[in-house]
């Protein structure tokens, strides 16, 4: 848990060669400290990325990395506020303190990125749009669905792709437009629409809330790029480094072979890449005003990025998806993070 030596961290912030940044960049970390929690900012209920379990605790990718946030900031991975948030409030919730990291499968774009205000601190799953239909139907490729109907989930990049593919193909479809996507897969359901379209991953975690799940395919077809990650407010250099580095530690984690399970006994390794992300051969979070073994504590608590992927939405879960290109660059994937040194 948050101790003293955090404050000691946090009063001699000038001599940690961190000239000239503002008093104000640091409020979000010392609001979390004050608080005792990370305020994060979830889905409305997602499986596989972030929704409550049967006795309501939050589980998914999503909410790993806020758990991760809080092991490294606060030593405790449960010091963690769930705040849910649909498609359309989630940009507010963020801008306006409300949550002090949005970690909703929200895709990285330009215009996010650029005139909101926010920043995106990396990619937690490369993800990109398709279709779900039901067998019965008899359409196996995207180009068949000219004239069809699309339930489809307000204020995401999902009714811009939409449509920018059917104008391209020289199609029509009839939008059927839900504030959320447990609205959306009850439309789909309940027959209002012949197809539903998201991110193949949110397809695949919707598809196993229907009734008959095998009753229903997701196409092949991939219709966009939809990078999804954290975000944070702009201005909050400190903040922002902070969740960067998060997720940086847990795919370095997975490269250097340290898990959940062996990262005590990983603290006595040779190999000076697992010493410094361990805290062993220096202070590395000493520029993000976090102790030396912040890194070892999101790993010890949370887990290295594989162990969150597989049991949230890989071959352990429900959902079933592959690593693909969520693999590490040294598998063929695009997962790949800077070095701690």
């Amino acid at each position: 848990m948050f101790n003293k030596k955090h404050l000691a961290l946090l009063a001699s912030a000038g001599s940690l060669s961190l000239a000239g940044m503002a008093t104000a960049q640091a409020d979000t970390l010392e609001d979390t400290i004050e608080r005792g929690a990370v305020q994060c900012g979830v889905s409305d209920g997602l499986p596989g990325f972030s929704a409550p379990d049967d006795d309501g605790n939050w589980q998914g990718l999503d909410v790993d990395v806020c758990r991760a946030v809080a092991a490294a900031v606060l030593g405790d991975s449960e010091a963690v506020n769930y705040i849910s948030l649909n498609a359309v409030e989630r940009f507010t919730a963020l801008q306006s303190g409300e949550v002090d990291v949005l970690s909703r499968n929200t895709t990285w774009t330009t215009t996010r990125d650029t005139t909101l205000g926010l920043n995106f601190t990396g990619v937690t799953f490369y993800d990109g749009q398709g279709f779900m239909v039901s067998r019965d139907l008899g359409i196996t490729g995207a180009d068949e669905l000219d004239g069809a109907s699309i339930c489809i989930q307000s204020g995401t990049t999902t009714e811009l792709n939409l449509a920018d593919y059917f104008r391209a193909n020289d199609m029509e479809f009839n939008p059927i437009v839900f504030d959320t996507s447990e609205q959306t897969v009850g439309g789909y359901q309940a027959g209002r629409c012949d197809v539903l379209t998201s991110d193949t991953s949110q397809l695949a975690a919707l598809r196993i809330q229907l009734d008959d799940p095998s009753a229903s395919m997701i196409l092949s077809d991939v219709i966009s790029k939809e990078p999804l990650g954290p975000v944070v407010r702009q201005g909050d250099d400190l903040w922002f480094n902070i969740v960067k580095w998060t997720l940086f530690a847990m795919i370095n984690a997975e490269e250097y072979g340290v898990t959940s399970e062996n990262a005590e006994e990983m603290l006595n390794s040779e190999d000076p890449n697992i010493a410094r992300l361990l805290g062993q051969d220096g202070n590395y979070g000493e520029g993000m005003n976090l102790e030396a073994d912040w890194a070892y504590n999101i790993i010890s608590q949370v887990g290295n990025y594989a162990e969150s992927f597989d049991r949230n939405v890989g071959m352990d879960s429900p959902l079933e998806i592959e690593r693909g290109v969520n693999a590490l660059w040294t598998d063929g994937g695009f997962q790949y993070a800077p070095p701690i040194r």
